[in-house]
């Protein structure tokens, strides 16, 4: 495929959660043609009456039949399934991407895909408490990271196609390696969400509840996240996840330590370099840039996820 374009592009979006609603509806208007495979009835439904796509099916073979383009919006094992079923499905070969919270063993699926099918790992960094199509939006991804992972399936074509998806729904790329994204996402997305999930089992006393105020509101929110879809990410990054609670409980251990001896003054120096640290995080989150699309650090440009 010579130099392919976005608006010439018919795309398939597999999955109409948070995420895959959120790109349709972004991406609605910028390509040939829209067609989404969902499997619940009532989200497609949802999606026929508010015109998310040009067409949806619950058939995945049938849905990815015409498509130039296929992105991938669901749990990531899901998601390795119907990798393995494309060499098959679509042996004229076409382009896939994902939307996964993990990498590298979507990577390795697509590292083991034939040449017809070009690929690249996508994650954006952004989303919300609550899931599925009805909360979704055009501007979820506005000025959001989204992480690219190159494989040896990723063409020149693949890469420039997939930049222009991401500069048209006002995302800023980044380039990682998928070990490198992994690691770094244990850190600042899924650890946050089990300290939350953890801060919600602890905090189960509606007298608890009646007397919370927005501290406990902006920790807790991330219990609510989709229970499938974070089972998935916690069992395809496990490696890297238990080093981020080993490093996270290591810290708390020494805290609890210094508050069982009372000791005021390494107390407030524990405080005090947390403070700090926060500090420069803010520093450094309003002066990253609107836009970026280089590769290496890329705490010099996160989103939230």
């Amino acid at each position: 495929m010579p130099d392919p374009k976005l608006a010439q592009q018919r795309i398939g979006i597999v999955g109409l959660g948070l995420m895959g609603g959120s790109l349709a509806m972004a991406l609605r208007g910028h390509c040939a043609h829209l067609v989404a495979i969902e499997p619940q009835p009532a989200v497609r439904l949802l999606a026929q009456q508010n015109n998310v796509v040009d067409a949806v099916t619950d058939d995945f073979a049938v849905g990815i039949t015409d498509v130039d383009m296929l992105v991938f919006a669901t749990p990531v094992r899901t998601t390795l399934n119907l990798l393995a079923r494309l060499p098959t499905l679509r042996p004229d070969g076409c382009m896939v991407m994902d939307l996964g919270s993990t990498k590298q063993a979507v990577i390795t699926a697509m590292n083991a895909l034939p040449p017809t099918i070009r690929a690249i790992g996508g994650h954006p960094m952004c989303g919300k408490e609550s899931s599925g199509l009805a909360a979704a939006s055009a501007d979820l991804y506005h000025n959001q990271v989204f992480v690219l992972c190159r494989s040896p399936q990723t063409t020149p074509d693949a890469e420039a196609l997939a930049l222009e998806m991401v500069a048209t729904v006002r995302a800023n790329p980044i380039f990682l390696e998928p070990g490198d994204h992994d690691h770094i996402v244990a850190a600042v997305s899924h650890l946050p969400y089990l300290v939350s999930a953890a801060l919600m089992r602890v905090v189960a006393d509606e007298r608890e509840w009646d007397i919370s105020a927005s501290g406990f509101r902006d920790v807790s929110r991330l219990a609510g996240s989709d229970t499938r879809m974070m089972l998935d990410i916690l069992m395809t990054n496990r490696p890297a996840i238990l080093a981020a609670l080993d490093d996270y409980q290591d810290d708390l251990d020494t805290f609890k330590r210094l508050l069982q001896d009372a000791n005021e003054t390494a107390l407030t120096d524990w405080l005090a370099e947390a403070r700090v640290r926060y500090a420069a995080y803010r520093r450094h989150r309003s002066a990253r840039p609107s836009a970026s699309g280089t590769d290496g650090n890329p705490d010099s440009n996160r989103g939230s996820g």
